[in-house]
């Protein structure tokens, strides 16, 4: 089997898998409970938050362990449109953004929210410039991704932290659920106040994540009851998931320039062997652009339809997909490219390859030779 759809979801590591039934095992007491057993899961909940934090270069503190990306953006942004309604009721965001925010703003949009949704170039990316241009008095929140989940783009997160930090009444969210592991991140650095990951993203498990908070930031929580990670998260928290992506975490970690530039080879080996095809249109960032993040590459077969092209592709044991899971089984042409300026037919034919440190350079071959024996005769088939 050839995986390329890492950026759906990974493998989870054998280690974090044994840590989870480890911890499952073990520690199943309540950490909420004031009993022993509940003191020891308490204590390694506690070891998680640490590991987390040190992973992100924050503090403990500022971590809140949340069931994935999807809460995580969600309380975000619901969390400070709430809280500062008195304050603003604008948002910035990009027109190209994971569903989990986009739709967030719609639904915000529903309750009297304004929404600026700004544009991108042939790229995918966002201009810091067009951010500043866009707030406003009432701003309380800019939200843009770090990675781009179809095309790889890297957005200027950096500099847009720069620019918000002479506006210290906007908080900054980023969705880093693409970034973490494949590039640096460190969000107290840049001026983030508020980022979302998701373990199952960095081969940890499913229905794990976090949601860092800025000390000061406070948020409206998106869940209440008992008042569980800090009063943000309420719910008896997963301890062998959250402590299996700790350890997930602090892998990417210690891995990442070694995974890094191993994916940045695969990706630059595929974009090679893709590029003298004529029926084959490159999405996004080229081979060397600075915003291309190492492990996704987008590309289009005008005239092809991408479904066919991926079930072809499933008979060989070769997984690909169209777009962001959240978003494949939507029968539309991409959003997100569209936003990019990606004309409809070109979309509607767009495949996602997503690497990790698991794949090889063989697999990218055997991928290739894959394509050049499927799509040629689907384009003829097409043309008949």
């Amino acid at each position: 089997m050839i995986y390329f759809d890492n950026s759906a979801t990974t493998r989870p590591h054998p280690d974090v898998l044994k840590t989870f039934g480890d911890v499952a095992e073990q520690y199943f007491g309540n950490p909420s409970s004031l009993h022993h057993l509940g003191g020891r899961a308490a204590q390694l909940l506690e070891q998680a938050h640490k590991v987390a934090a040190d992973c992100l270069s924050v503090r403990p503190s500022e971590i809140i362990f949340t069931s994935g990306g999807t809460e995580s953006n969600n309380a975000a942004l619901k969390g400070v449109a709430q809280q500062h309604l008195s304050r603003g009721k604008h948002i910035i965001t990009s027109s190209v953004e994971h569903a989990s925010v986009y739709e967030t703003c719609k639904q915000l949009e529903e309750q009297g929210y304004s929404v600026t949704y700004l544009p991108t170039d042939g790229k995918g990316r966002v201009c810091v410039e067009d951010v500043q241009r866009a707030l406003r008095d009432d701003t309380i929140l800019v939200s843009i991704m770090y990675v781009n989940s179809e095309l790889g783009t890297i957005q200027p997160i950096e500099e847009i932290g720069r620019l918000l930090a002479d506006y210290p009444k906007v908080y900054f969210h980023v969705d880093a659920v693409q970034g973490f592991g494949k590039l640096p991140l460190l969000p107290g650095k840049w001026g983030v106040d508020l980022l979302s990951l998701s373990a199952h993203k960095f081969h940890g498990l499913r229905g794990c994540g976090l949601l860092y908070v800025r000390r000061g930031v406070t948020l409206s929580p998106l869940i209440i009851g008992g008042g569980q990670e800090a009063g943000y998260r309420s719910g008896t928290e997963n301890v062998p998931g959250f402590v299996g992506m700790a350890k997930a975490m602090r892998m990417q970690r210690d891995g990442l320039e070694a995974s890094r530039t191993h994916m940045k080879r695969l990706r630059n080996r595929l974009i090679d062997a893709l590029s003298p095809l004529a029926y084959c249109k490159l999405n996004g960032p080229g081979k060397d652009d600075e915003c291309a993040a190492p492990h996704i590459v987008n590309f289009s077969f005008p005239g092809v339809k991408a479904e066919v092209v991926v079930h072809a592709l499933e008979k060989k044991d070769i997984y690909v997909s169209t777009r962001s899971a959240c978003s494949s089984k939507v029968d539309k042409p991409s959003r997100v490219l569209l936003a990019a300026g990606v004309e409809e037919e070109r979309a509607k034919s767009a495949l996602r390859v997503s690497f990790s440190v698991d794949n090889t350079e063989e697999e990218v071959d055997v991928f290739v030779r894959a394509i050049e024996e499927i799509v040629p005769n689907l384009v003829k088939i097409m043309r008949v």
